[in-house]
């Protein structure tokens, strides 16, 4: 698997897949100007055991709420689309269906689909109530454990130099605060990996989830997830088993006020829609948002947006 992600073909491959969009960029013009050169020096890095990981340019953004970027260089960045290309093939495998956040085939959508039809189910065509637990991670990025994270990776993965190199990845980052054993945490929200690397470690509950607390009807995305079930007790005992596993396993703590449990009847937040038992719309904050993006390039393709859920009446104003 080491030969795979170092190989020229790969590398070449993964500099195809990460120009798109990024022509204009300054960086990556200077990087084309001696691709073949930088990509055989990358390469012999690699296969030496001499590469070394680079540092990161930090930035804000408002994607709605203030976020901290962290875009690592062009070489390295070169690099976690050369180590994604193959290992998100493996990975994926191994993660449930029901994981819908930076994955092939899934996205936001999908998971707004999946919910509504866990709605039907456990409602049995909103003819009983259905209730839903709903949970947040607090600081999901920046509490990410590194030494976790590494033991996670090696229970499925046992060459030696593709652990190195993860392990360069992992290590070339970390958020002002520790781990409870003083260890590295944090992963960066800008780099390619850390949407693999996070999906890695939150598989860990999502198979507790499953085969431990015998969910049938669970649902995430990135660290927004939520249970479905008509019985409310079974909805409540579940909270301290998940603040429980959590905490010890993964050493990340639920937040506190985005903790609750409602009925699909009084209307559930998900993924920018309010859903209730026959319809959903769109956030008032989400309206709010769009209305101060849009403009007559972009109109068409929140038109698309809109299409998923009851915004007849928005689509026609804002068009």
């Amino acid at each position: 698997m080491f030969g795979e992600i170092i190989s020229i073909e790969n590398l070449l491959e993964a500099w195809r897949e990460f120009i798109r969009g990024k022509r204009h960029k300054i960086d990556v013009q200077e990087f084309q100007l001696h691709l073949m050169d930088y990509v055989f020096d990358l390469h012999f890095d690699l296969a030496n055991r001499t590469y070394t990981h680079g540092g990161y340019q930090a930035f804000k953004i408002n994607d709605p709420k203030p976020r901290d970027i962290h875009k690592a260089s062009v070489r390295d960045r070169l690099l976690h689309h050369a180590i994604y290309r193959i290992l998100y093939p493996f990975f994926d495998k191994k993660f449930i269906a029901d994981s819908f956040s930076c994955r092939v085939g899934k996205g936001t959508h999908k998971a707004l689909d999946r919910f509504r039809s866990f709605a039907y189910q456990v409602s049995k065509n909103h003819t009983r109530t259905c209730g839903v637990l709903k949970c947040d991670i607090r600081k999901f990025f920046a509490n990410i454990d590194h030494s976790i994270l590494q033991k996670t990776v090696m229970k499925y993965i046992a060459d030696p130099q593709v652990l190195w190199l993860l392990d360069r990845v992992i290590d070339s980052f970390s958020s002002e605060g520790r781990s409870a054993s003083g260890g590295l945490t944090g992963l960066p929200l800008g780099n390619l990996t850390s949407q693999l690397l996070v999906n890695i470690y939150m598989n860990e509950f999502d198979q507790y989830a499953k085969h431990r607390l015998k969910a049938k009807h669970y649902i995430r995305y990135a660290d927004d997830f939520m249970f479905l079930s008509h019985d409310r007790q079974w909805l409540e005992s579940l909270i301290p088993q998940i603040s429980d596993f959590l905490e010890h396993r993964l050493k990340l703590t639920l937040h506190p006020d985005k903790l609750f449990i409602k009925t699909i009847a009084s209307g559930v937040d998900f993924l920018g829609w309010v859903h209730f038992p026959d319809h959903r719309i769109l956030r008032t904050a989400t309206k709010r948002r769009i209305i101060k993006k849009i403009s007559e390039n972009s109109a068409a393709s929140y038109e698309g947006l809109l299409r998923h859920g009851n915004t007849f009446q928005f689509r026609q104003e804002i068009l």
